[in-house]
């Protein structure tokens, strides 16, 4: 009844211009945020609660490993909407020092047969004193929340370590972890900080400023070995989860893409998959492993947490699929995890690292 709500609904989104029907999504996530029996009422149908699902990471409980990934609620508006929705975490951001419209307009795409998204929003948001006044109020929340931050698209690359700095120390007692975004495409630039010299001052910093866990967010688009380089030396610096995949500027994975910006959803699931599976094989049970790209049911979901996902993220695939999504795939990995013999998630986590 409620998927087929949302899929006569999301006809007329489809008729929209991609950014008015965010903004309509939004608006009526402002009204759920603000009406606690919305948020009751929504919670009855979409959250599941099951103690085979449960963790405890970062001395917080997870009720689910089901998170929203980071550019949906890019100033922590949404909070207590995405609880209802019935996700185990959410990710704010990404945020940045100050408050920045992004690109030009259009910035977002929709690659309807493909099932995909291409963005180059650019970071808009409202900024970091903006988003500090808000998550202020959720200091003792029961509900995990991930804060994303990444540099202004104005400030020079020399000084982007200080951009980092300045989100840290007015973030970095909010929330529950702080993820780094030096992946995103649609920054000049940005990615440009995938490299050993930022990476490790980065985080050598960043440990002595704040004693939330730090993540770094990484690009598909490079070599497994890459990867694998990176993420060590940020370990090694003092990371304490690693974060795969953000989008892909890989452009050749469908005619129909533009020539500029992040494509997300089911165009990326592959590339991501198997990057993440590579990490995985080297990292499990050495450092917080979390998996984005694509994922678009509970057997993709259980993939990525059998590759070592502790936890594992959707955004792109809510588009195509509605709020369902979070349900359908947590009530789906209770069932695989039964037909595996297992009791409990963390059974499953790593299970093929294992092999």
């Amino acid at each position: 009844m409620q998927l087929c709500s949302y899929q006569t609904a999301k006809k007329i989104f489809f008729m929209m211009d991609p950014e008015n029907a965010h903004g309509v999504v939004n608006f009526a996530l402002k009204v759920v945020e603000k009406l606690p029996f919305l948020q009751s009422l929504l919670s009855k149908y979409y959250k599941v609660s099951n103690p085979i699902l449960a963790q405890n990471i970062f001395g917080k409980t997870f009720e689910n490993p089901i998170g929203l990934g980071a550019g949906f609620d890019k100033n922590s508006d949404y909070i207590l909407a995405m609880k209802s929705l019935g996700f185990g975490f959410t990710e704010v951001g990404t945020v940045t020092p100050l408050p920045q419209d992004g690109n030009p307009n259009p910035r977002l795409f929709r690659l309807i047969e493909e099932r995909s998204i291409q963005n180059a929003m650019g970071f808009n948001n409202k900024g970091m004193e903006y988003m500090a006044n808000i998550l202020s109020h959720y200091e003792n929340s029961d509900f995990p929340i991930g804060v994303n931050i990444g540099k202004n698209k104005l400030t020079p690359q020399d000084n982007a370590l200080s951009d980092y700095e300045k989100l840290i120390v007015k973030l970095g007692g909010f929330g529950d972890y702080i993820v780094i975004n030096i992946s995103s495409p649609n920054t000049p630039g940005l990615r440009d900080l995938q490299n050993e010299d930022f990476i490790t001052s980065l985080f050598k910093m960043a440990k002595k400023l704040t004693t939330k866990p730090i993540l770094l967010k990484i690009a598909p688009d490079m070599s497994s070995q890459d990867a694998i380089n990176l993420c060590k030396m940020a370990v090694d610096a003092g990371a304490d989860g690693i974060m795969a995949t953000n989008t892909t500027i890989d452009y050749s994975l469908t005619p129909n893409a533009q020539k500029f910006g992040g494509i997300s959803g089911e165009l990326l699931k592959i590339k991501s998959r198997n990057l993440f599976k590579a990490i995985g094989k080297e990292f499990f049970g050495k450092t917080l492993l979390i998996s984005v790209g694509g994922i678009d049911s509970a057997k993709e979901a259980y993939e990525r947490i059998k590759d070592g996902a502790t936890l594992v993220q959707v955004y792109s695939m809510l588009i195509y699929e509605g709020p369902a999504l979070i349900k359908n795939i947590n009530n789906g990995l209770i069932e695989l995890l039964k037909a595996d013999g297992y009791t409990h998630i963390s059974q499953a986590i790593g299970a093929n690292c294992k092999k």
